[in-house]
């Protein structure tokens, strides 16, 4: 079993989103390569947050914490499988 086996299926699209948003850092912005996952990771928390705790029912104490830390695992997740996928093609594309 894979780590992407752990993100939510509706959130399987952030992948795709913060995919993009790396090339276009990569393509438009000054940032440095490097730092384009640290990015891609903080975009991905603060994404993440907006949709579970957009959906979520926050009727406890419990229930909001829970949210938060849903939503950071799944930012975290989503933007470790976008730099995996870009790493992927990257590779694919060397000859050896």
């Amino acid at each position: 079993m894979d780590f992407v086996s752990y993100i939510r299926p509706e959130l399987s699209v952030l992948i795709a989103v913060l995919y993009t948003i790396g090339l276009l850092m990569k393509s438009s912005t000054g940032i440095k390569d490097k730092w384009i996952p640290l990015w891609l990771g903080l975009i991905g928390i603060v994404l993440g947050l907006a949709y579970v705790l957009g959906t979520s029912v926050l009727d406890r104490p419990e229930a909001y914490f829970s949210a938060i830390f849903s939503g950071i695992t799944q930012g975290i997740l989503c933007a470790a499988a976008a730099v995996y996928a870009n790493q992927l093609y990257k590779q694919a594309g060397k000859d050896e």
